[in-house]
C-alpha cells in the first residue's frame, strides 16, 4: 500500500514537472515583436549634431534607408558669409519590441562624398543640392544651385558611375544646365519618380515661381539637360502672387515654401497633389511644422519599415542652434 503511493507520488510529481515544462515553453515561445512597424514621430526634431549657430539648410538625401547620407548648403566655413556644401548622416531605429524609435545625426568625411563636394564647390555660395541615380544612362547625378559671375543663380550637373569598392569614381562637371537656365535666378531643381519632368525655381517673371519641363523619350538625363534653353511651364495650380521656391517631388505629391498670403508667417511649407495630371491647391501644413519664422527646401523620405513619411527641412524658428537649422519630423498626407 505504502509503494502504491509512493508511486502515485512521483507520477504527480513528473505530472507537474511536465506542466510547468509546457508552460514555460509556451511562453517562451511568445513573439517578443509587439510593434511590427514602426511610425516616425509627428514632432519636429532638430538635428542638433550637424546644425550650428549658422545658417544650415538645402538638406537633400541620396539614399532612403537607416543611415542616410546627406549633403546640405551651410555657412559655418565663412562665420555667416560664403555658403558651401556639406555633407553628414542621418539615421533612425525602430525597436519593435519597446516600440521606441531612435534618431541621431553626425557630421562625416566620407571619402567619395569629400571628392564630390570638392568638385561642386565654386569661390561663391552653393545652394541647392540634388542628387539622383538615372536608370536611363547608370550615373548618379548631382545638381547643385551656385551664384554665376553675374551675380545669379545657374542650375549645375555633375555626374559619376556608382562607387565600386575602394575605388572613387571620376565625376565630370561642373555642366551649366543650359536647357532651363535664363539670365534670371534658376534653383533648386527636383525630378519626378519616372525622371519625366524637371521641376525648379526660377524668378524670370519678378517673383520666384515654380515651373515645369518635360524630358523627350529619346533622351537621358545629361543629353536633355544639355539641350539648348527653351522656355519652361509655369506651374499656375501652385504659384502664388508670393514667391514659391523649392519644389520637391514625391510619388504624385509636390512639397514646396511660399510666402504667399495667409500662412503662419514668413516662409512656410505647402503640399499639391496631383489628381488627373493637375496640381491640386496647395495646403499649409499647419502650425506642427510651420512657425512663424521661416520654413525652407523639404524633402520627403520613405522607409518600408514604417507606417508613414518623413519630411526633413530647414527653419529659422526660435529654439535652435543660431540663423537656420535643420528639422526632421514624421508625416502623412491625404490619400
Amino acid at each position: 500500500m505504502k509503494k502504491s503511493s509512493s508511486n502515485t507520488f512521483i507520477v504527480l510529481i513528473f505530472s507537474i514537472l511536465f506542466i510547468t515544462l509546457c508552460l514555460t515553453d509556451c511562453k517562451k515561445s511568445e513573439n517578443p515583436i509587439k510593434f511590427p512597424k514602426g511610425a516616425f514621430p509627428d514632432t519636429v526634431i532638430n538635428m542638433t549634431d550637424i546644425n550650428s549657430a549658422f545658417d544650415d539648410y538645402n538638406l537633400d538625401i541620396h539614399q532612403l534607408n537607416g543611415n542616410m547620407p546627406v549633403i546640405f548648403s551651410s555657412n559655418r566655413k565663412s562665420s555667416g558669409g560664403q555658403f558651401d556644401l556639406e555633407q553628414a548622416t542621418v539615421s533612425f531605429t525602430w525597436d519593435q519590441v519597446t516600440g521606441n524609435f531612435g534618431f541621431g545625426t553626425a557630421m562625416t568625411n566620407d571619402p567619395f562624398m569629400s571628392k564630390l563636394i570638392n568638385k561642386a564647390s565654386t569661390a561663391r555660395n552653393d545652394f541647392g543640392p540634388y542628387r539622383l541615380f538615372s536608370t536611363l544612362d547608370g550615373y548618379e547625378y548631382l545638381i547643385t544651385s551656385s551664384v554665376n559671375m553675374d551675380g545669379n543663380l545657374d542650375l549645375y550637373y555633375f555626374r559619376n558611375r556608382p562607387t565600386s569598392g575602394s575605388s572613387l569614381p571620376d565625376i565630370e562637371g561642373s555642366n551649366p544646365v543650359k536647357l532651363l537656365n535664363t539670365s534670371s535666378d534658376d534653383a533648386y531643381i527636383s525630378f519626378d519618380s519616372n525622371l519625366d519632368s524637371a521641376y525648379f525655381t526660377s524668378s524670370i517673371n519678378g517673383n520666384f515661381d515654380i515651373f515645369m519641363h518635360q524630358r523627350p523619350a529619346e533622351k537621358d538625363i545629361s543629353s536633355w539637360l544639355n539641350l539648348d534653353y527653351a522656355s519652361s511651364i509655369r506651374v499656375d495650380s501652385v504659384n502664388s502672387t508670393g514667391n514659391d521656391k523649392c519644389p520637391m517631388l514625391y510619388k504624385k505629391i509636390m512639397i514646396f515654401t511660399s510666402d504667399r498670403a495667409g500662412g503662419l508667417g514668413g516662409f512656410d511649407l505647402y503640399y499639391s497633389i496631383l489628381k488627373n495630371g493637375k496640381w491640386s491647391s496647395p495646403v499649409n501644413l499647419g502650425p506642427k511644422i510651420n512657425s512663424a519664422s521661416n520654413e525652407y527646401r523639404p524633402v520627403i523620405g520613405y522607409h518600408p519599415d514604417f507606417t508613414n513619411l518623413f519630411l526633413m527641412f530647414s527653419s529659422d524658428r526660435a529654439g535652435g542652434k543660431g540663423g537656420f537649422d535643420l528639422y526632421f519630423s514624421g508625416i502623412e498626407f491625404p490619400e
